[in-house]
C-alpha cells in the first residue's frame, strides 16, 4: 500500500495519523515512510484488505495498492539502505498456531 496524504493542517495531520492507526491495527506494518505492507494467505482475504482500507481512507490524497507474490516481496532489492530485520524477507511459510 502507498499513499500520499496531505498533512498541511492540523486537521490533515489528524486524518493522517488515523489512517496510520487504523492501518496497523488492520495488521500493516511500515515498510518505508507511506508505504506499508500486509501479508494476505490468498486474493479473497487480500480483497478484504483492501475493503477495509477503503473504510478508513481520509477523504483527500491518494492511495494505491499493488499485490504481489511472497516470492515476489521476497527478491526485494534493497539498492540503499538495508532491510529492517523485523520485515520478514524470506518466501518460506510461516504456520503460527
Amino acid at each position: 500500500m502507498f499513499f500520499d496524504l496531505p498533512v498541511t493542517t492540523d486537521s490533515e495531520k489528524k486524518k493522517y495519523t488515523k489512517f496510520v492507526k487504523g492501518l496497523k491495527k488492520q495488521g500493516f506494518y511500515r515498510l518505508q515512510f507511506s508505504v506499508y505492507v500486509k501479508l494476505n494467505m490468498d486474493d479473497r482475504a487480500a480483497q478484504s484488505s483492501i475493503k477495509q482500507v477503503r473504510e478508513i481512507m481520509p477523504d483527500d490524497g491518494m492511495v494505491s495498492v499493488l499485490k504481489v507474490t511472497e516470492k515476489q516481496f521476497a527478491d526485494m532489492a534493497y539498492l540503499l539502505g538495508s532491510p529492517d530485520t523485523d520485515v520478514l524477507t524470506t518466501d518460506e511459510r510461516i504456520v503460527t498456531i
